[in-house]
């Protein structure tokens, strides 16, 4: 399964839940989180798409870090079972 694939289908069940998902681009700041997931009720968290199995660069895993001390939450997903669990835990409703 594809990374797009996957991504596609987090959009789909973010916007299902009353949300968006918008790309999430930082010129000059490399490592950033792929989107960032924005719920009903002032929900926010950052998610990091990745292709089954594959695991996030060594700059993607320092900006985790960092967003986490910054009491975000962030989430690697590869897997569309995962977006469900990914939503419930934000406080979202996955349908």
């Amino acid at each position: 399964m594809l990374e797009k694939h996957i991504e596609q289908q987090f959009v789909k069940a973010v916007r299902a839940a009353g949300g968006i998902a918008p790309k999430l681009t930082c010129p000059g700041f490399d490592g950033m989180p792929d989107r960032l997931a924005l719920l009903p009720g002032g929900r926010i968290a950052f998610v990091e798409v990745k292709a089954p199995g594959q695991k996030p660069r060594p700059l993607q895993l320092a900006r985790h870090r960092l967003l986490r001390r910054l009491g975000f939450k962030v989430y690697v997903l590869d897997s569309i079972p995962q977006i469900k669990q990914i939503l419930d835990d934000i406080g979202g409703d996955a349908g």
